[in-house]
């Protein structure tokens, strides 16, 4: 039998038949597709890359990765400072300085602070009370101060100077941190920059545990530098003419931010003080919510108003209690007088 030979197609052909092999409505349908894929796939991948980020941080905040604390809103500056300033009192039948001071002044220790048997200290109250304590005679007017006075502040922290400084030792493999890295160590007491008005700075000695970093706002109570009298190291009064401005000031009662040291050095332990022995102590203040308005004590009075209170001491910790006196400063008479 004679043998079939089958001619082989060429390229041109089988480009032919293949096409020829595609239905025609897949023709029709495919470049339409791809029209619309292309446009489709540059705008996904344009709002993809928008998204995932987005999807990210949301996971990321969600997880709480950070843990460092939200920054809150430091309050204004003071625009008054707090005053020291004194009360008038007029002698009365019967009166003598010690029990006046007791009364008045709630200084129960005055016979202790002023003793016949140091003649200088009465001679220097008499002084202070503008009247001789062994010639008093009814109607007569007194001057009477507050004793050993502490003082509200807050402020921003500006610079801290550690007494003692935890030391970063270098080694070959180790890479010292910069001072900034790290928090000066208080617990054995620090030497703090505090600004209190755009103006004004103060120095605060200070015992605390707590992280301090400059920029924080600094809450706290101190008390008062005393005039110095020679031979009377424990003269109760402090100078009225006295700067704040460069004041050096030992703190207690002492908060930063939002976290109070409650292992601070209380108000009572600083010397030295009648605190314990008089039940309380005078503190002098501005009202307004960036100095004395944070202790929330139970008083009213216009903002930016200058207050000397008495706080009772509850076993060593200051409290002020409806009805204990409270007083604003009277800028004409540059006297305090009763709110």
């Amino acid at each position: 039998m004679a043998r079939r030979f089958h001619p082989k197609s060429t390229p041109k052909e089988n480009l032919h038949i293949f096409f020829r092999s595609i239905p025609w409505k897949l023709m029709v349908i495919l470049p339409i597709m791809v029209l619309l894929a292309v446009p489709t796939f540059i705008y996904g991948a344009h709002a993809g890359s928008g998204i995932l980020p987005s999807v990210t941080n949301m996971f990321y905040t969600l997880s709480n990765v950070s843990n460092l604390p939200t920054p809150t809103p430091l309050p204004a500056f003071l625009t008054t400072l707090p005053q020291v300033g004194s009360i008038k009192y007029t002698i009365g039948e019967g009166d003598n300085c010690d029990a006046v001071l007791a009364y008045r002044m709630h200084m129960y220790s005055a016979s202790q602070v002023f003793s016949d048997a140091n003649p200088n200290t009465v001679k220097q109250l008499s002084q202070d009370l503008g009247q001789d304590c062994h010639r008093l005679q009814p109607g007569m007017v007194l001057t009477l101060s507050p004793q050993y006075p502490l003082v509200a502040l807050g402020g921003v922290l500006l610079k801290i100077d550690a007494a003692t400084a935890r030391q970063v030792l270098p080694t070959p493999l180790i890479k010292v941190q910069s001072q900034e890295d790290y928090t000066p160590d208080c617990s054995k007491g620090c030497q703090l920059t505090v600004r209190i008005t755009s103006n004004v700075t103060v120095k605060l000695i200070v015992q605390t545990s707590l992280s301090l970093h400059p920029g924080a706002w600094i809450w706290t109570q101190a008390m008062l530098p005393r005039k110095t009298v020679p031979g009377f190291n424990n003269y109760p009064y402090a100078d009225p003419a006295a700067s704040f401005n460069g004041m050096i000031l030992r703190a207690c009662d002492f908060q930063a931010n939002d976290t109070h040291d409650d292992n601070s050095t209380p108000c009572s332990q600083l010397d030295p003080n009648t605190i314990d022995t008089d039940g309380g102590a005078w503190l002098l203040g501005v009202t307004g919510s960036n100095s004395l308005d944070h202790w929330h004590y139970k008083f009213h009075a216009p903002t930016g108003t200058q207050i000397m209170v008495w706080l009772e001491s509850d076993n060593g910790v200051l409290h002020y209690h409806p009805g204990d006196p409270v007083y604003r400063y009277d800028v004409l008479s540059q006297l305090y007088v009763k709110l």
